[in-house]
């Protein structure tokens, strides 16, 4: 090797260095930017005033839909559990829990929680659950997704093609204004 190569080489040698350098630093800072303002906020849904997780009580603890929802078979709304119904297993189970001892003062100052609303239908369309639970056998997991593995609910807003897919595959009523739009 002569010596205009030599030092041919030895001048790319630092610009590699730096290249490498620049390239590390690059992937560290989109690493560090996905973490810190894309991931912590994917999939989840509004902060409630309450923590509350499906996963683990829907979840792990395998409590049925329609003990917290009573309503399902026969409202338009499922219903939300009263701050009572929720003392019913943490008045024992773990009271002193930061967040159910928030629930507490509701339950104290008789003061309902104002949760956050996450499933939407338009004011103009009539919905009852009943038909879609009890006479179709739908279960929640169809329109509502997976609510099971859920910390927290992402928004939904049921579109009209939604339901209309749905019924057509079931073969269900298509009258607009006998099944939705009364």
């Amino acid at each position: 090797m002569d010596e205009k190569s030599q030092i041919r080489d030895t001048l790319k040698r630092p610009r590699r260095r730096n290249y490498l350098w620049i390239s590390l630093a690059a992937l560290l800072f989109g690493a560090m930017s996905y973490f810190f303002f894309y991931y912590p906020g994917r999939g989840i849904g509004p902060q409630q005033p309450i923590y509350f997780s499906h996963r683990v009580h829907a979840g792990v603890k395998a409590i049925d839909c329609r003990f917290c929802h009573p309503f399902v078979s026969r409202s338009q709304n499922a219903g939300l559990p009263s701050v009572e119904k929720c003392f019913f297993c943490h008045h024992y189970i773990i009271p002193q829990h930061p967040q159910i001892l928030k629930e507490r003062e509701h339950l104290i100052q008789k003061k309902p929680v104002r949760w956050v609303r996450v499933f939407f239908v338009p004011d103009y369309v009539y919905f009852n659950h009943r038909p879609h639970i009890d006479w179709a056998g739908l279960d929640c997991i169809q329109c509502h997704g997976d609510v099971k593995r859920e910390d927290r609910l992402k928004p939904v807003n049921f579109q009209m093609g939604f339901c209309v897919e749905c019924h057509r595959k079931m073969g269900a009523q298509l009258d607009c204004w006998l099944a939705c739009h009364r």
